[in-house]
């Protein structure tokens, strides 16, 4: 099969442009829904006026009941108890025993740690950022401090709070300044 060449074939003739048909104008105030309306407003009125001024019904008058002779009453204390079988015998046994069972649980007491516990919410090169940071704890409710600790390419400002004598009130620290947005901070042992 031969190839064709499109290059010489040339462009396709301009397709003409086609009229925008716009829908025709509306004659303004639709005439025929206004009727509409107006006779469902009228049947509904019509309506109204119709059960307003119709009288209300008799009631009925209330049948008279015969008089029925009654027969002896039979003992009623036999069909009560033949009514209902007794009670059956439980077959499982572990519910009075999860009911009258108490659980006793040996709470293991919490190992003080030797150290005190500090955490440190961020270490800045300049003073005015670890002031900063300082501030936004203070927001919190919480005192820090800024320490400065010397470091291999010079000085370090760190934001330390506590001591804690538990971790876990430092975790409980921590969890409140995340959720004010201030992170990272890191929990260590006091040096």
């Amino acid at each position: 099969m031969a190839t064709k060449d499109y290059v010489k074939r040339g462009r396709s003739p301009k397709k003409p442009a086609r009229p925008n048909r716009k829908a025709p104008a509306s004659n303004g105030f639709p005439i025929k829904w206004a009727i509409i309306a107006l006779l469902l407003v009228s049947a509904l009125g019509y309506g109204l006026y119709f059960l307003s001024s119709s009288p209300a019904p008799k009631p009925a008058p209330e049948p008279t009941k015969p008089v029925a002779v009654k027969p002896k009453p039979k003992p009623i204390t036999k069909a009560k108890e033949t009514a209902l079988p007794p009670k059956p015998e439980e077959k499982w046994h572990y519910i009075e025993e999860l009911e009258n069972k108490e659980i006793q649980v040996e709470s293991k007491q919490a190992e003080k740690p030797g150290r005190p516990y500090l955490m440190q919410c961020g270490a800045y090169r300049s003073k005015e950022q670890a002031e900063q940071r300082k501030a936004m704890i203070a927001f919190q409710g919480l005192e820090s401090q800024v320490k400065t600790s010397q470091g291999e390419k010079g000085n370090w400002y760190r934001v330390i709070l506590g001591p804690y004598p538990q971790k876990r009130k430092a975790e409980s620290d921590r969890n409140m300044l995340r959720r004010a947005g201030i992170e990272p901070c890191a929990i260590w042992f006091w040096e």
